[in-house]
């Protein structure tokens, strides 16, 4: 063992951000979005700063953070964001059959509070046609208030999301309309449109993709977890499918919960 002392937590897990996906995930998958009745529709990504090493396989798209640490050198290049999502994008995509959405390369490199804007017919939906960034460092301390985190559980070996697909017009439009209020929401410190856009979208997860929440390999009830939170507190969410870590949404302390750092812009 060794008996060299890091300076920094960022010695070990590097100096990039992670990123939070609140309401409107998945509708930056081109297969989601293209049932979209109503473009653009909206998600929200938040950059939180490296302050601890989340876990693998939990919907912080980790995967994502390791290629470009891997490719970068620990540090983001002083470039245009946008270059830098579509290179880390066509990176991590290359050969893959079910490829990582954009949001996910988004989440990681532009700081702030993010409302994505995914339309179909703007190239194909992977990428979005309108980026809503807010760093007002008010909006993130308040962001970092009423936000609480709970870890749940790591995706299985064995699982996959993408089972059961009932993608309906009508859920899919309710889906980026969730993304597009919880933007809102953030904007206008409002923690009950806040945890009301959480609760829609998790009913569009379930509606839409309902392996997210239930499947054969996972060992926890997500469904009972999720409702007691939700009948609890202004909302909740989950981080990502199958569970990951829990998005509770309260003025006061959550048991067991943690809470992060956001990064904004010049920090």
């Amino acid at each position: 063992m060794s008996n060299k002392t890091k300076a920094t937590i960022t010695d070990i897990i590097g100096r990039i951000q992670y990123r939070l996906a609140l309401a409107g995930g998945w509708i930056d998958q081109p297969f989601v979005s293209k049932h979209n009745p109503s473009c653009p529709g909206s998600m929200v990504v938040v950059a939180v700063e490296p302050q601890f090493r989340f876990m693998d396989r939990a919907g912080i798209c980790g995967s994502t953070r390791s290629i470009a640490l891997d490719l970068w050198s620990d540090d983001l290049p002083d470039e245009d964001p946008e270059k830098l999502v579509r290179k880390l994008y066509e990176i991590e995509n290359k050969d893959k059959a079910e490829p990582s959405g954009s949001q996910d390369m988004i989440g990681i490199i532009y700081p702030g509070i993010n409302r994505l804007d995914y339309d179909y017919e703007y190239e194909g939906g992977y990428f979005p046609r309108h980026i809503e960034s807010n760093n007002d460092p008010q909006i993130a301390a308040w962001l970092e208030s009423v936000l609480h985190i709970i870890p749940v559980s790591t995706r299985p070996d064995g699982y996959n999301p993408l089972g059961r697909q009932n993608l309906l017009p009508e859920w899919v439009a309710r889906l980026g309309r969730s993304g597009k209020d919880c933007f809102d929401a953030i904007v206008n410190r409002d923690i009950d449109a806040l945890g009301k856009s959480m609760n829609e979208c998790m009913k569009c997860w379930h509606t839409l993709l309902p392996d997210i929440v239930e499947h054969p390999t996972l060992k926890v009830d997500l469904v009972s977890l999720l409702e007691f939170y939700q009948a609890n507190y202004a909302g909740a969410m989950y981080s990502g499918c199958g569970g990951g870590y829990l998005y509770v949404v309260s003025e006061q302390k959550v048991p067991g919960a943690f809470q992060v750092k956001i990064k904004t812009a010049g920090k």
